[in-house]
């Protein structure tokens, strides 16, 4: 089930000092998630809880690296959890969002922190979960060496941006880890029309963190979330070359586990934690996390949404 830990590890650079800035809030939409919340916690009160298979004290969430990687779980979230469920243990396993959503096809996590689109959905529908909220965004950013060989800071589009970097036969460092980031990198490969193949693609098979190391050392180009490149930037040879595309948008679900499929999860602290990050203050604080650090938040919220994505 791979490694799973209570905090993440290794230090972040700060810099900067910008005020936070405060985050409006929709009642109607508050209330409308609390509703859909309600509704999923009756759901879980007749599910397998009664059998004695559910390890109340203890919730397994299953996250994307980039969430790991950030700090967000290690500074935000999980101290916040520990107020609200002071007697559960939270283990993080983190891995790329497909290895998250798989570990739930399984059984093997109470909730997902992932950002693969069209993986939640398939999960959703397949039985696998009873509830998906999205609660936190930021952008997918083309980072690259200093100098910019392949000319991406005059792309018109992700997808041009891609094809200069195959044109060029620069350096690419992929994840290739079938994570939410892999296949956003996938499909912008597609949209570009190019194959990629060749010495100039590197492929690391690692997460967000390693990548982007792997990406320094090597000057390469690589495609990552903006919250873990602005978390390590002072220790990369690296700059943000493109994000201004649309597609680029980056959302960040919770996906609570099916009970009924799975007896073993433990859906009623999987329900806090959900409540937590959609409430008024989780979206505030989430919202704050790196403005006083980087200068702007790493994740921005967006809970009132409501799946609009």
């Amino acid at each position: 089930m791979g490694s799973a830990a209570r905090r993440a590890q290794g230090s972040r650079p700060r810099a900067g000092q910008v005020e936070a800035r405060g985050i409006a809030t929709s009642a109607a939409r508050a209330l409308a998630v609390a509703a859909l919340l309600a509704v999923v916690t009756l759901a879980g009160a007749c599910g397998s809880g009664a059998d004695g298979q559910v390890v109340r004290d203890q919730l397994i969430v299953a996250t994307t690296t980039s969430l790991n990687d950030s700090g967000l779980l290690e500074d935000v979230v999980l101290p916040a959890f520990e107020t609200v469920a002071p007697g559960v243990t939270v283990k993080v396993v983190a891995v790329g969002s497909g290895e998250a959503i798989a570990m739930g096809e399984r059984g093997e996590a109470d909730v997902l922190l992932v950002h693969s689109p069209a993986d939640e959905e398939r999960f959703i529908a397949e039985g696998h979960g009873t509830l998906r909220l999205p609660f936190a965004y930021n952008s997918f950013v083309i980072v690259g060496p200093p100098g910019d060989p392949a000319g991406v800071r005059a792309a018109a589009s992700a997808a041009d941006a891609f094809a200069a970097i195959a044109g060029r036969r620069a350096a690419f460092v992929s994840r290739g880890d079938e994570s939410g980031t892999h296949k956003k990198e996938l499909a912008i490969w597609e949209t570009a029309g190019v194959e990629p193949d060749g010495d100039w693609y590197l492929v690391t098979g690692q997460g967000m963190g390693e990548s982007l190391r792997v990406a320094s050392e090597k000057r390469a180009y690589a495609l990552t979330d903006l919250g873990t490149f602005l978390s390590q930037a002072a220790s990369l040879d690296l700059e943000p070359l493109f994000t201004r595309s649309d597609d680029l948008r980056n959302v960040y679900d919770i996906v609570i586990v099916n009970q009924d499929r799975f007896p073993a999860v433990n859906a009623a602290a999987a329900e806090q934690l959900a409540q937590w990050l959609v409430s008024a203050e989780g979206q505030e604080r989430i919202g704050a996390y790196g403005v006083r650090e980087y200068g702007e938040p790493l994740f921005r919220p967006f809970a009132t949404s409501l799946g609009a994505y």
